[in-house]
């Protein structure tokens, strides 16, 4: 295959465009004898000539126009190129694979995607949903570029395949059905929901989490329903089932039936963090991304 040389391919752009070989060579800064070197030494790569004589001046083959004609699709799509990699290094171009749970979803991703097609049209950004159990994991198998997911799912901090960035501590919140006696108490402590009926998931980091919070208050609650998705939980609740911790991302999905209260004097939370694989933090894409689940954590 022949080794193409892109500055001989400018050179005879140059001489197509100027019209004789001391204006090519004026625009190129050479000498005109360096440009006919050139475009010489071009003919034996190709084994074609490039110029025949033309009164008394040179013009170009007719195989110069046709590797001229592919010359200039080249040339396009390198223009298009450095366009590109401009904006990639502007972080306002190329790729980005958010691999995110559920709520972080709903409460971070989409408003940051949101503002990125304003000021980042160019810069695409793919969301899948993942059990926070799964974010490394994808990760890890660069699957995803960037997760998101809680802390208690953390690989170790030193593991180093990893650069961890904290993004927000996400209230817990508690749900109680319309009629509770506490609904509307004041005060409410999580501790006086100690020997209620409570709903949480059998395995998982919302189990852990929940479990967690009630151990800091002084108690073991007792799981009398199963389920992880936020529109059951909350359906079972609004349905006099049980109680159940609510993270504040998930206000979304409240209905009518179920009053959510906040319990300042307890300050429960679940830790939100964003992860990539060490070795790409510095990409400026990452970096754009980033700063707006950032930026979404502060609009919230």
């Amino acid at each position: 295959m022949t080794d193409w040389d892109l500055r001989k391919l400018r050179v005879l752009q140059a001489l197509d465009e100027c019209g004789t070989v001391t204006a090519a060579a004026e625009r190129l800064r050479m000498t005109p004898s360096a440009v006919s070197q050139q475009l010489a030494t071009l003919a034996r790569q190709l084994g074609a000539p490039m110029l025949e004589p033309y009164g008394r001046r040179v013009r170009l083959t007719a195989a110069a126009r046709l590797v001229l004609g592919h010359a200039e699709r080249v040339f396009g799509q390198l223009e298009q190129a450095e366009a590109e990699l401009a904006g990639y290094l502007h972080g306002v171009a190329g790729e980005v694979r958010i691999g995110a749970f559920a709520t972080a979803i709903g409460g971070l991703v989409v408003p940051a995607i949101g503002r990125l097609r304003e000021s980042a049209p160019q810069l695409t950004v793919r969301v899948l949903e993942a059990e926070a159990a799964d974010a490394y994991r994808l990760l890890a198998g660069g699957e995803v570029d960037l997760a998101v997911s809680l802390a208690v799912q953390l690989p170790s901090v030193r593991d180093p395949r990893f650069v961890q960035s904290a993004l927000l501590s996400d209230p817990l919140d508690v749900a109680l059905p319309a009629g509770h006696p506490l609904a509307e108490a004041s005060g409410l402590r999580l501790a006086d929901l100690a020997h209620e009926p409570w709903i949480y998931g059998s395995t998982g980091p919302w189990r852990d989490i929940t479990l967690a919070a009630c151990a800091d208050a002084g108690f073991v609650p007792e799981r009398a329903h199963t389920a992880a998705d936020w529109a059951a939980i909350l359906a079972m609740v609004a349905g006099g089932l049980g109680v159940a911790l609510v993270p504040r991302l998930a206000s979304a999905d409240r209905r009518a039936g179920a009053v959510v209260r906040a319990l300042p004097a307890d300050l429960p939370t679940r830790q939100v963090v964003a992860a990539v694989r060490t070795g790409t933090e510095g990409a400026p894409p990452l970096q754009r991304v980033l700063a707006e689940l950032k930026a979404s954590v502060k609009a919230g």
